[in-house]
């Protein structure tokens, strides 16, 4: 895929507020790519590190780093899959269920970002915020590097068995599953909200 990843700044480093029209106009045409249409190859080990590192880098009060990645890939992913398609049936709506499940065996690479609360001063709301933050900054550091991304939240990131089978503990939660690939057909623009009709300005009464 294209571009290099810079190395971790030192910490203490000057980091400059500077203006970059390239993440602007990337910005302006950001699109997921549809699961359904990814494939190998997907990131290999360096290239998800690289992916990881900079999914971390995102709002974190308190610097508590209130998540944590489960990597599913190759022939562990088809052993999740598998177990967790046993599920499916038992679901409200099991045809929808097991139809979900292509989303996640087809891709070739799949990050569950699960978020965590940690005790403390800082509230549990912000912490679940930044998990969210995570779950976008991974998908728009793989689409910036050229690979095809997305988030998703389905049955399974739900159901209680589904979970233990994951490995996710009390008090954990899944914000998300990132799926990573080759994508084989270009996303296509899709509706976005009218942003002036749900903005608004505040002033004194």
């Amino acid at each position: 895929m294209t571009g290099s990843v810079p190395p971790a700044p030192e910490f203490g480093e000057t980091l400059p507020i500077e203006a970059s029209p390239q993440v602007v106009a990337f910005l302006a045409k950001r699109r997921s790519a549809s699961a359904m249409t990814l494939t190998a190859p997907g990131p290999d080990d360096a290239q998800l590190a690289d992916i990881l590192r900079l999914a971390a880098r995102v709002p974190d009060h308190g610097k508590l780093a209130p998540w944590r990645f489960i990597v599913l890939k190759g022939e562990a992913k088809d052993v999740f899959a598998e177990k967790i398609t046993t599920l499916a049936d038992s679901q409200t709506n099991p045809t929808k269920a097991n139809a979900a499940l292509r989303k996640l065996t087809r891709p070739p690479v799949c990050v569950a970002v699960i978020s965590r609360h940690l005790d403390g001063e800082i509230p549990e709301w912000e912490q679940r915020q930044s998990a969210a933050a995570v779950c976008h900054q991974l998908l728009l550091t793989a689409e910036a590097l050229g690979w095809g991304a997305n988030w998703i939240t389905d049955w399974y990131s739900y159901d209680p068995r589904a979970l233990e089978i994951l490995g996710v503990i009390p008090g954990e939660k899944v914000a998300g599953y990132l799926y990573l690939g080759t994508a084989t057909e270009a996303p296509q623009e899709r509706p976005r909200p009218d942003v002036a009709a749900i903005t608004s300005v505040w002033t004194p009464a």
